[in-house]
């Protein structure tokens, strides 16, 4: 007699339903996905060999290729007043440079790290709920930003265009409007990609603002030392880690667009007949370059004066307990919990643009935990540390602060407005 076989039965795990996804982290996760996605569109994913011969072959037909056939084959008559050949190729030799340093520059980076890692968006450095949704805004506003000032540009770029071929006569209106879609869409390819990798470092510089606006917040809690040691390392770490990524990166680009800068100040100012139209491009192509360097300079400089500012917030914090042991309380030496409950009051700082603005802080009530002897003597280690540990974004050991970036903005400024002085002119005749 034959025992009935047993019915195969189904593992219990596999009848359970999913288990839900925290909607932010869903959100966090679709943030990335689009911000992949316009980065592989604009041939920064290089991620195999065919993403990579891809990458390059559309940049060099649409950046370089396009906008050189145009100015060597596209017949036109009288085009000497108002279209310079020898200023569009340096302008188009100018442009070109800075693209491929950024395109080869950023490339890299996220084909070696990807886009999460390149963000420093990974499982361990923030990705719990109070910091997702700030990450979720930064990366928006990376859109928003890009748009901004992508726009203002492209309204001067088109309309110049626009201008001189009202100017300049094509053999046929047909090749006119082709003429000008190719010389629009050319250039708008080559200064997405530049603005694109400016953007995105001001993006990773302000996911790591995130995170030193919050250090004020720890000191609220009842933590030990090493713990807020630990933590401050590991920021700084960070900050070195993007100092090291962007540093060739930045060097190149400062002095690409200075090294231009000049060559058009030398071209403006040794011809003369230089009017909008046959030189309304040096107009376009400094500002966009200008502004790409400024973008850099600024989200460096912000996340070097936030972890400045942390040594201030460290020393009141010290203060304010060591003046608070009379009261009589203990302090007790917690774990790392970054949801936990805080202190009474705020070392949190309110942080503006303002310089005046950002070293306001909230005065803590008047309950701070009290130490004995040995946690002074270790609160008062951290502070040395921290004041011999600032951090910040440095390029081959000098720290981009505030100090750098009025230097170099005004040497800058002040070739662009040569630039625009010989261009945009008025005549009395």
């Amino acid at each position: 007699m034959s025992l009935p076989r047993p019915q195969s039965q189904t593992p219990l795990l596999n009848t359970l339903p999913p288990l839900p996804k925290d909607p932010s982290e869903i959100k966090l996760s679709t943030s990335i996905q689009n911000l992949e996605l316009f980065l592989k569109f604009f041939g920064f994913c290089q991620y195999t060999p065919l993403s990579f011969s891809l990458s390059w072959l559309s940049f060099i037909l649409i950046g370089i290729v396009t906008p050189i056939l145009v100015l060597q084959f596209a017949g036109c008559s009288n085009c000497q007043q108002y279209q310079v050949e020898s200023f569009e190729l340096e302008i188009l030799i100018s442009q070109s440079i800075v693209s491929t340093i950024a395109l080869v520059c950023i490339s890299r980076s996220l084909c070696k790290y990807g886009v999460r890692k390149f963000l420093f968006v990974d499982r361990y450095h923030g990705e719990t709920l109070q910091f997702r949704d700030e990450y979720i805004k930064r990366i928006i506003h990376f859109f928003h930003f890009m748009a901004w000032w992508f726009l203002p540009c492209f309204i001067i770029k088109t309309t110049r265009e626009v201008l001189r071929l009202i100017y300049v006569k094509y053999d046929s209106w047909l090749e006119s409007v082709s003429v000008l879609i190719a010389l629009i869409v050319s250039w708008t390819y080559s200064t997405i990609v530049y603005l694109s990798a400016n953007i995105l470092f001001s993006l990773v510089c302000n996911l790591q603002v995130i995170h030193f606006e919050n250090y004020g917040k720890l000191l609220e809690r009842d933590l030990d030392v090493s713990l807020y040691i630990e933590e401050h390392m590991r920021l700084v770490y960070y900050l070195s880690k993007i100092s090291h990524r962007f540093r060739i990166y930045l060097v190149f680009e400062f002095w690409a667009v200075t090294a231009s800068l000049f060559m058009f100040l030398l071209e403006t100012t040794g011809n003369s007949g230089i009017n909008f139209i046959n030189g309304g491009d040096f107009v376009v192509a400094s500002i966009v370059q200008v502004f790409g360097v400024m973008v850099c300079l600024h989200a460096a400089t912000k996340i070097s004066h936030r972890a400045q500012g942390i040594v201030a917030v460290a020393a009141r914090w010290h203060a304010l307990a060591t003046s608070n042991s009379s009261d009589g309380s203990t302090t007790t030496n917690g774990g790392w919990n970054p949801d936990g409950s805080t202190t009474g009051g705020s070392l949190t700082p309110n942080y503006s643009e303002s310089d005046l603005e950002s070293l306001e802080y909230v005065i803590p009530a008047a309950h701070m935990p009290a130490s004995h002897m040995s946690s002074y003597y270790k609160r008062q280690a951290f502070v040395t540390y921290l004041r011999t540990n600032t951090g910040g974004v440095t390029i081959f050991g000098w720290t981009v602060d505030r100090a750098l970036i009025n230097t170099i903005f005004f040497i800058q400024l002040s070739l662009v407005t040569f630039v625009l002085g010989k261009t945009i002119t008025i005549s009395s005749s």
